[in-house]
């Protein structure tokens, strides 16, 4: 069949030239006479891959001296308990539901402390963001989570909240799992941001914190080891064995990124994506998009026919045509597109292109 445009929400599409160059090099790295897979966490090898690694991403996202890169496992399920476990200190947590994600945080962090709704766009069926204004945040809260984009609803934070201005000392912790190297990252606003690779930087199995300093070393006594920011940044990520292969691809999705403008032009490129398809949805008699405009996520965009028991002949004829994993998510239904960056202009242009011809034969 060839490559396809795969619109899966993660593990999601790659750069096909990183494919191409992980190709190349998977049986012997650069002359070692090794894969990577095979070399030894501590070998100079594999210290030289992640050493560029951590220093391509500070440089792309432009993360401050005292934050701290901490290449981890577990995903952002696991960072869920992981963050309450270092920075909740037994104290209470607030946090604002945006959808399934968000909702999730809050549970697991329920386990380590006092887990509380500063705002909820329930009521709204999770199409709207709640006013950081309107958001009720203790005095006592040790932080306050967002999930920066919602992989399900398809709604995103544009621009992140200004705790301070709501006369709030607390840290900001993003869940920025599905928009991170997607746009630029305004630190003075962030104490905590976590996310798992496989939307945006390379295959699952790696887990991406960046940790302002002085939120380190506070880790609860049941902590696991292995969980303690402070052991893992004292250790460069190596207080166990990391996931090396899994660093080595995000590497090479780093330097793509940087090949390709940086974060500032994928951030270009992904509002012309985003826009192409949100346009075309609102002008559609046949497809819908039920997200409030102001929040629309430029990465995952759900949507539905109209008439959804036309909904099996849209996948099929979307699989015939090389457009694949269009199915929503179990639990809202309906179809979503996710346009990460990897994802070429092209394929939502193609994906754009049946849409209006099946809507056409629909007719």
């Amino acid at each position: 069949m060839g490559r396809a445009f795969n619109f899966s929400a993660g593990p999601a599409v790659m750069p096909e030239a990183v494919l191409q160059q992980a190709a190349a090099e998977m049986l012997d790295w650069h002359g070692s006479g090794m894969s990577v897979m095979e070399m030894s966490h501590r070998g100079k090898e594999f210290i030289s891959i992640y050493e560029q690694a951590e220093a391509d991403l500070r440089a792309l996202l432009a993360v401050p001296t005292h934050f701290k890169i901490l290449f981890m496992q577990g995903g952002g399920l696991a960072e869920n308990a992981i963050v309450p476990l270092n920075l909740s200190q037994g104290g209470a947590m607030d946090f604002v539901l945006t959808g399934s994600w968000s909702q999730k945080s809050l549970k697991e962090a329920g386990k380590y402390g006092p887990a509380r709704v500063a705002a909820s766009a329930q009521t709204d069926g999770f199409t709207t963001l709640p006013a950081p204004a309107t958001w009720q945040i203790g005095a006592d809260s040790r932080y306050v989570h967002i999930c920066g984009n919602e992989t399900i609803h398809g709604v995103e934070f544009h621009e992140l909240p200004d705790l301070k201005a709501l006369g709030c000392d607390a840290p900001l912790v993003v869940d920025f799992s599905s928009h991170v190297a997607s746009r630029p990252v305004d630190w003075s606003r962030v104490g905590l941001a976590f996310g798992g690779a496989q939307k945006n930087l390379g295959p699952a199995g790696l887990t991406l914190v960046i940790v302002r300093e002085d939120l380190i070393g506070h880790a609860l006594p049941h902590c696991p080891s292995a969980f303690d920011y402070k052991l893992v940044n004292d250790n460069q990520s190596m207080y166990n064995t990391p996931p090396t292969y899994s660093i080595y691809i995000a590497g090479l999705v780093f330097q793509w990124l940087k090949q390709h403008g940086g974060i500032a032009a994928m951030a270009q490129r992904n509002v012309a994506k985003a826009q192409l398809l949100y346009d075309f949805l609102d002008s559609s008699s046949l497809f819908e998009n039920r997200v409030a405009k102001d929040c629309r996520s430029r990465m995952n965009v759900p949507f539905f026919l109209r008439d959804e028991s036309r909904n099996d002949a849209f996948l099929a004829g979307a699989k015939a045509a090389n457009l694949l994993q269009l199915k929503g998510h179990k639990s809202v239904g309906g179809m979503r597109a996710s346009i990460y960056n990897a994802m070429p202009l092209e394929g939502v242009q193609a994906l754009v292109a049946y849409m209006r011809e099946f809507e056409k034969t629909q007719a």
